[in-house]
C-alpha cells in the first residue's frame, strides 16, 4: 500500500507559480531584484514578464525621494484594477511591497491599501517563501526587521539581463554616514561587507559567462571591511582623505577596498572593473594607484560633492568643506591623468541661500565634471534633517534653482567632452543604438555613451576576420563630435582591452 502511496504522490504536479517583478530606484535595487528572483526560482516559482500571467506581483521599491515614492502609490492603483479583474477560477492575484519603501512604510502600506499582501524589507528577502505562503492563506504578511550581518553573500543573484555584457555586483549593504538629509541608514541599516571569497566567486562566475564588465556596488562602497577572516581582524584602520571626518569613530580590522579591488583586478584581463557609490572621504592613495596602475579598472570616479557651500555641507553632515573637497579633486587628476568625474548634488537643501546656490554653480564650472546626477531635496521621515531643521526652500525656489545647476553642468559637461573629439576611445559595445538600427552604441573607459556606425571592421590582431562588432566587443574609435551626454564617432577597428592598453 506505501508503495502505491509513493507512486501516487509522485504523480501529483504543483500548479506553477508566475512571479512578475518591477524595480524602481538605484542598481542597488536591480542587484536586490536579481536577489530576489534568486530565491523564489530555487524555491518553485516561475518568472513571467507579462504582468497578466502573473499570480505574484512584486515591486522593488526605492524611498531615497518623495517622488520615487508616488510612482509606487500610483502603480498600486492600476493593481488594484487589475486584482479586481482576475478571473475567479484562478488563484487571488497576491502583491508585494519589497525594499525600502517597504522598510519605511510597512504600516501605511498595509492599512491603507488592503490590497497589498506581502511587506518585506531589503533584509528579508529569504523570508519570501513564507510570506507568500501566508499570504496564499488570505492573510498579510510581513517583515521589516534590519540584520546586522546580512548581506547575501552565499546567493548567486540570477542575472535579469541574460546574454549581457555588463553585469553589477553588490559587495556590502547600508550605511554608518548619517548625512542629515538621507534615508539609507534608516531603511538599508548599518554597514556590512560580504566576505571577499564570495564576491570573487561571483566575479568569476561572471567571466566565464563573458561578462565584460563589472561594476561593484554599495551605498558607501570603498567603505568596504570584511571581517570573515580572523588574521586580518586587528589591522589598522586606513586614514580618511585630507580634510575629511566622520560621525563615527574608526573602524579597525578587516579587509579593505584596496585589497577587494586588487583581487577583483586580477580574474580577467578583458574585463572591466567600476565601482559606485563611494564617499570621497574613503581614498586613500592605494586605491588612486591601483585605479591608474591597472589597465581594467576603470579611470573614472563618482565623487558625490552634494553641494558648494561648506555651510550647507556641514547641515548636511558630509564632513568636509568646500576647501577639502577640491583639495581631493585636484588630488585625484594628479594621481589619475585623464580622469572622468561624476557627481551628485541636492539643491534646495534646508537653510540653502542664494549665495549658498551660486557656490554650488560655481563648483560645478570649476570641476567640470562629466557626468552629473542632480536633484531638488526632499524631506525624508526620520532623518536628522526632518528632526532637526526646517525644509524652508520654496517648491518654485528648488525648481529654479536645479534648472540653473542642469544648465551649468550641461554647459561644463559638453565643454569636457570637447575635449576628446580627434581622440581614439575604447569602447565597449552594448548593443544597437536606441535611434538607429545602422548604429551601434557602448560606453568608453569614463562611462560616457559613444555611438557610431554598424560597419565591417578590421581586427587590430588579424586574428580574427573582418567583421561587424558584437554586444561585448571592444572596439576602438575615433570621436568626430561631443555633446554634455554623448560622444559620436567613426569605428577604427576591433581590439581587446588589454591590447589597447599596451598600445597606449
Amino acid at each position: 500500500m506505501q508503495s502505491i502511496m509513493n507512486v501516487l504522490t509522485s504523480r501529483v504536479v504543483l500548479p506553477r507559480v508566475n512571479v512578475y517583478l518591477e524595480t524602481y530606484g538605484c542598481q542597488m535595487n536591480v542587484n536586490d531584484t536579481e536577489i530576489v528572483w534568486a530565491i523564489l526560482q530555487k524555491n518553485g516559482y516561475a518568472r513571467t514578464k507579462k504582468l497578466d500571467e502573473a499570480d505574484v506581483v512584486l515591486l522593488v521599491t526605492c524611498s531615497v525621494r518623495e517622488k520615487a515614492e508616488q510612482a509606487i502609490w500610483n502603480r498600486l492603483q492600476h493593481l488594484r484594477a487589475l486584482k479586481a479583474r482576475r478571473r475567479p477560477a484562478r488563484a487571488a492575484l497576491r502583491i508585494g511591497i519589497l525594499g525600502c519603501m517597504a522598510e519605511r512604510l510597512k504600516e501605511e502600506i498595509l492599512h491603507r491599501e488592503k490590497l497589498v499582501d506581502v511587506v518585506a524589507g531589503p533584509d528579508a528577502y529569504r523570508d519570501l517563501p513564507r510570506l507568500l505562503a501566508v499570504a496564499e492563506s488570505g492573510q498579510q504578511a510581513a517583515n521589516v526587521l534590519l540584520s546586522l550581518d546580512e548581506t547575501y553573500a552565499d546567493i548567486l543573484p540570477v542575472q535579469t539581463a541574460a546574454g549581457g555584457t555588463t553585469a553589477f555586483v553588490s559587495i556590502m549593504r547600508g550605511c554608518d554616514n548619517m548625512c542629515s538629509y538621507c534615508i539609507v541608514p534608516f531603511t538599508r541599516g548599518r554597514e556590512r561587507s560580504r566576505p571577499i571569497a564570495s564576491i570573487l566567486q561571483e566575479v568569476r562566475m561572471l567571466s566565464d559567462q563573458g561578462v565584460k564588465e563589472v561594476t561593484l556596488l554599495g551605498q558607501n562602497v570603498n567603505s568596504f571591511r570584511d571581517l570573515s577572516e580572523v588574521q586580518f581582524q586587528s589591522v589598522a584602520a586606513p586614514g580618511l582623505s585630507r580634510g575629511f571626518s566622520t560621525v563615527y569613530k574608526a573602524k579597525p580590522g578587516g579587509l579593505r577596498f584596496s585589497h577587494l579591488l586588487d583581487q577583483v583586478s586580477r580574474i580577467d584581463p578583458e574585463m572591466r572593473i567600476r565601482f559606485t557609490s563611494p564617499h570621497p572621504k574613503d581614498f586613500p592613495d592605494e586605491v588612486l594607484q591601483l585605479i591608474q596602475e591597472r589597465h581594467n579598472i576603470c579611470k573614472q570616479l563618482h565623487l558625490p560633492a552634494q553641494s558648494g557651500s561648506t555651510r550647507v555641507l556641514e547641515a548636511m553632515r558630509r564632513g568636509y568643506t568646500r576647501e577639502a573637497y577640491l583639495e581631493l579633486v585636484h588630488h585625484v587628476r594628479d594621481s589619475i591623468p585623464g580622469v572622468s568625474l561624476s557627481s551628485d548634488f541636492i539643491t534646495g537643501f534646508c537653510g540653502e541661500t542664494e549665495e549658498d546656490h551660486q557656490q554650488t554653480v560655481s563648483l560645478l564650472r570649476e570641476v567640470r565634471y562629466n557626468i552629473g546626477f542632480l536633484f531638488a531635496y526632499s524631506m525624508r521621515q526620520k532623518t536628522r534633517a526632518h528632526h532637526r531643521l526646517q525644509d524652508d526652500v520654496p517648491a518654485d525656489v528648488k525648481k529654479r534653482r536645479l534648472e540653473q545647476l542642469i544648465a551649468t553642468f550641461r554647459e561644463e559637461a559638453a565643454r569636457a567632452n570637447a575635449a576628446l573629439v580627434g581622440q581614439a576611445q575604447l569602447v565597449l559595445v552594448e548593443g544597437p543604438s536606441k535611434r538607429s538600427a545602422s548604429e551601434l552604441c557602448g560606453r568608453n573607459d569614463g562611462n560616457i555613451k559613444v555611438i557610431f556606425p554598424d560597419a565591417e571592421l578590421e581586427d587590430a590582431a588579424e586574428s580574427r576576420a573582418p567583421g561587424r562588432a558584437q554586444p561585448g566587443d571592444y572596439v576602438m574609435v575615433k570621436v568626430t563630435s561631443a555633446s554634455s551626454q554623448t560622444l559620436r564617432g567613426v569605428p577604427l577597428c576591433r581590439t581587446t582591452l588589454s591590447r589597447a592598453a599596451a598600445a597606449h
